[in-house]
């Protein structure tokens, strides 16, 4: 009788679990799309509303939706002024939001999962995955010589939720004293220190200081804190594990980790250099500024360009050869499954090391003892390729738009993909809305858009058992 066994109906609920587990088993990276966009939708919906502005006006659609996309993307590009439109409400929300983007949404939502269930199941463990490394994603074998083994994401989500707290912390501490000192009351010292030591670590750049940093422009006390905040916010957890298991246990650093440390950086030293030839004598920028501090100025916006966003003073200001240099810098971004953005660090160290392996004439790419596989570069030149593509279109969409020149629009163009904050002042509210609505889709491409195109390109991976006949087209 069991062809007449009563149907059980489900409920919504159970048909909307049932959908989320279909969609996640197929593809974490499409499920990361579908969350982030969902996030965005309810920022924006909670930063419209009129408790969420200082005024008690509803905020204008373009401006709430660049805002969540900037704070949900980690971008830290603005087009109101972040410390005296929004209301405590809606601090709150772009605070909440920031730390969501910043630590990683697929990573959150596994945190919570370990929290709740104090287990983490083979999907948990595949959706934070998504989130750490792309290549865990692929059916079929893959190698555990991988920046974090899959057996090791328990340990990754701890070390998430700790080093991201206590890093925070210990940010707030150093500089709430400074805020105080500077003559803020004991109130607005405390959410603004730890506001500032949220928006340092997740790289997302927001600055709710009226007068924003340039009163802080000659103090190293904040700017080396902020400076050090970007810089272990911009290396990812993955790093952050590999570096607490060498202390912990003297366990051997992975191939990743050393390339993310020694790429970022050689180029936060060669950025420093080139912002002091370039901006040493412009009276405007450095030039104004003690001989003594022109370094560390330099320094930080070096840092910043890892993704960072915080300046001391006026990026429009500086020379066209100094954005230029930035641009580059910006477009690198900081270290995978990192809160900061770009094509990344090991991406450029995988097309240098292909590029001096081939000089040579060597069959295989080799980097601190061991040998890179060929479709790790495949992939690498895909995310540039990816990038370069997005960064191109939106240029081309926004110089018709705003006939504004094309130094300040390519900026920040690259700022809003990278996710780097730096502005060059095109972002302001004068921008025309349909400029805004481009900017916000090239800082969503940019946050989860290189992840997912690394995961579908992983996943697509397959076996021929057949090779074609070889012809080698002319290059170059």
């Amino acid at each position: 009788m069991r062809g007449n066994a009563p149907r059980v109906e489900r409920t919504p609920l159970q048909r909307l679990r049932d959908a989320t587990n279909d969609v996640l088993a197929s593809s974490p990276a499409r499920f990361a799309i579908i969350v982030f966009t969902v996030l965005i939708g309810l920022v924006t919906t909670l930063l419209m509303l009129p408790i969420a502005s200082a005024s008690g006006d509803p905020t204008p659609f373009s401006d709430a939706l660049f805002t969540a996309v900037s704070a949900i993307c980690v971008t830290g590009l603005v087009t109101v002024d972040m410390a005296t439109h929004w209301s405590v409400f809606g601090n709150v929300v772009i605070v909440l939001a920031l730390q969501i983007g910043g630590i990683g949404v697929l990573t959150l939502a596994s945190i919570l999962g370990l929290v709740v269930s104090r287990r983490l199941g083979l999907r948990a463990k595949l959706l934070a995955a998504s989130d750490t490394n792309a290549a865990r994603t692929r059916g079929g074998p893959v190698s555990e010589s991988q920046a974090v083994r899959l057996g090791e994401i328990g340990n990754l989500l701890v070390t998430v939720a700790v080093s991201a707290l206590l890093i925070e912390l210990v940010l707030f501490a150093i500089i709430l004293p400074r805020l105080l000192l500077a003559g803020f009351d004991v109130w607005t010292s405390i959410w603004q220190g730890f506001y500032l030591a949220a928006s340092a670590f997740t790289n997302t750049g927001f600055v709710p200081l009226v007068d924003g940093m340039e009163q802080f422009s000659a103090d190293p006390w904040m700017l080396i804190t902020i400076a050090v905040g970007v810089f272990l916010g911009s290396l990812g957890f993955p790093v952050i594990f590999a570096l607490t298991r060498f202390a912990r246990f003297r366990a051997r650093l992975t191939v990743h980790a050393k390339l993310t440390i020694v790429t970022t950086l050689l180029l936060i030293l060669v950025g420093m250099i080139v912002i002091l030839l370039l901006e040493w004598n412009n009276a405007m920028t450095l030039g104004d500024q003690d001989y003594a501090n022109r370094p560390l100025t330099a320094f930080f916006i070096s840092v910043m360009t890892r993704s960072g966003g915080f300046s001391p003073i006026d990026i429009g200001a500086m020379n066209g050869s100094t954005l230029l240099a930035l641009d580059m810098l910006m477009f690198v971004g900081g270290g995978s499954a990192s809160t900061a953005g770009g094509i990344k660090v090991t991406t450029l160290a995988v097309l240098f090391l292909a590029a001096f392996a081939e000089a040579r004439g060597d069959r295989d790419i080799e980097v601190f003892e061991r040998r890179i596989p060929t479709d790790v570069l495949r992939l690498a030149v895909s995310i540039v390729l990816w990038g370069a593509t997005i960064v191109s279109a939106s240029s081309i969409a926004i110089l018709h738009i705003t006939k504004a020149p094309l130094d300040l629009v390519l900026f920040d163009v690259i700022s809003a993909f990278a996710t780097g904050g730096l502005s060059a002042g095109l972002t302001t509210n004068d921008l025309p809305d349909s400029a805004k609505y481009i900017l916000a889709a090239t800082m969503w491409a940019g946050r989860v858009g290189t992840v997912t195109l690394a995961a579908s390109l992983a996943a697509a991976q397959r076996r021929q058992l057949f090779r074609r006949a070889e012809e080698r087209p002319i290059v170059g």
